[in-house]
């Protein structure tokens, strides 16, 4: 006879070969993979993290387009420029709808824009490019907002008068504040407490994204959210963004609306109180909440980030500091403002722009999508609710597509005669219905603050420093590691 603790096991051992064969049964109903194992899936193949470079590796044997298991739930992960394009673009409407994790549907309850699917999100978003557009989305006078802050930031580095300074929280607090005049109508100081509450949740945010215990929250839900852990602060930092939310929306409400509206949170202000005909209004408090923080998040983290990889970029690379520079003094005067319309004379300052998000990569997995209906994906019938995952990176370092890929070359936006020229395969801002809704706010806040910084100073390593690390630090943006560096007037 057995004893319980015996049959216990043995229970144990057939429930898992049970679930074994089971998975192997629904593997052929998807395209090909490393075959997973049961509970974890394909966990151990990734070492327990979602690493671009795992990504890529397994690629070259399961192909361009392959099945990745999370546990019980399988995950379709397209690889190389020609797949991804292929699988975003073809069926677009498709594969718009949105991955809503179990953690993910924590935070925003699939509201908002960037956690959103269906008609909901189609409303939002619509509405959303609309009024940015109203407000001078790619107008004279948006661009004067991102003088403004440029402005700011140069003179913060002039101040320190060569002292050396980590770039992160300056650049941090200049991007976003051009977003923040957009969506609450003012700026916020240096000091300001309340403003650097929000970095820290947004840093936590990030920090908390694409790590181990991210990935075990999303398998084990109902288990992580009954214990402690670093789970529990990211929950809190939104919790922290959307507070503020909540109150800049009362304090609007309060103020009163006027006949012109001011910023982003007058308009959907003004667009709750328009009679609907009929369907069930998706404009109200909870929605434009969540809206403001999908503003604040991707309207100050990414565009700062790939800043600061820049600047690191610049002081690894001082010969092509001095080739933007020297263009910059010989095609624009030194107190002429900077228009992003400049870039068409700036051919070289452009290249590096780009190459500067080439290479930082800093989304380096796009965003979730889950087919809404069924479809067919690059010959693979795929049913609805099946999640798609664009490798961005396998695009930006695609071998097919960039000559050297693995190096920082802004040789790679440049024909033989210096003119700049665009590439396909650029799709940092990712591609499809979901591409990216702020992606011509961020190209003219990176060209403008880039070359205001450039034109400005030289950036250097502080005296006695030889080395710098330009390893990435793995969350929801590809971070650097921490540098110091001095801005000496150019």
């Amino acid at each position: 006879m057995l004893t319980i603790s015996q049959a216990f096991v043995v229970l144990i051992i057939f429930l898992l070969i049970v679930n074994f064969f089971k998975l192997q049964k629904a593997c052929k109903q998807f395209p090909p993979g490393p075959a997973p194992l049961p509970l974890l899936g394909n966990m151990v193949h990734l070492n327990f993290q979602f690493h671009r470079d795992l990504l890529m590796e397994l690629a070259k044997t399961h192909g361009n387009i392959y099945t990745l298991w999370f546990g019980w739930t399988p995950v379709i992960i397209l690889n190389g420029y020609q797949a991804v394009k292929d699988g975003m673009t073809t069926h677009p409407e498709d594969v718009s709808g949105r991955m809503l994790a179990p953690f993910f549907r924590a935070l925003a309850k699939g509201k908002g824009i960037m956690l959103a699917s269906g008609r909901s999100w189609k409303q939002q978003r619509r509405f959303g490019i609309m009024t940015l557009r109203r407000m001078g989305m790619g107008k004279k006078c948006l661009e004067h907002r991102v003088q403004e802050e440029a402005s700011h930031l140069v003179e913060f580095f002039m101040n320190l008068k060569g002292r050396p300074v980590d770039p992160s929280f300056p650049l941090f607090h200049s991007i976003s504040n051009v977003i923040c005049a957009l969506v609450f109508g003012y700026h916020f100081s240096d000091e300001d407490k309340t403003f650097q509450e929000l970095i820290s949740a947004t840093e936590n945010l990030f920090r908390f994204a694409g790590s181990f215990v991210h990935q075990l929250y999303d398998l084990l839900p109902w288990l992580m959210s009954r214990l402690p852990g670093p789970h529990k602060k990211a929950l809190s930092s939104y919790h922290v963004l959307s507070n503020f939310a909540r109150k800049e929306v009362r304090r609007h409400v309060e103020r009163g609306m006027s006949d012109e509206p001011q910023d982003f949170i007058d308009f959907y202000l003004a667009e709750m109180e328009k009679p609907k005909d009929g369907a069930k209004p998706k404009y109200d408090e909870d929605n434009l909440v969540y809206v403001i923080n999908d503003l604040f998040l991707g309207g100050s983290e990414t565009s700062s980030t790939t800043l600061y990889w820049g600047l690191l970029y610049m002081v690894v690379n001082p010969d092509i500091q001095e080739k933007v520079q020297k263009e910059l003094d010989a095609v624009l005067g030194p107190s002429q403002l900077i228009f992003y319309e400049d870039r068409k004379k700036l051919p070289y300052t452009n290249a590096v722009v780009h190459e500067i998000q080439r290479f930082s990569n800093i989304v380096f997995v796009g965003m979730p999508r889950v087919c809404v209906r069924d479809t067919t994906l690059l010959g693979f019938p795929v049913k609805k609710g099946t999640i798609i995952m664009p490798n961005i990176a396998s695009v930006l370092y695609d071998p097919g597509q960039w000559e050297t890929p693995r190096q920082f070359n802004p040789g790679h936006f440049l024909d033989k005669e210096g003119n700049f020229i665009p590439r396909e395969a650029f799709l940092p801002f990712s591609a499809g219905h979901r591409v990216c809704l702020g992606e011509h706010l961020a190209r003219t806040e990176l060209f403008i603050f880039f070359a205001n910084l450039l034109r400005a100073f030289t950036f250097q390593l502080p005296e006695g420093v030889t080395r710098i690390n330009t390893e990435p630090i793995f969350g929801g943006t590809l971070q650097p590691h921490p540098y110091r560096i001095c801005a000496m007037p150019h």
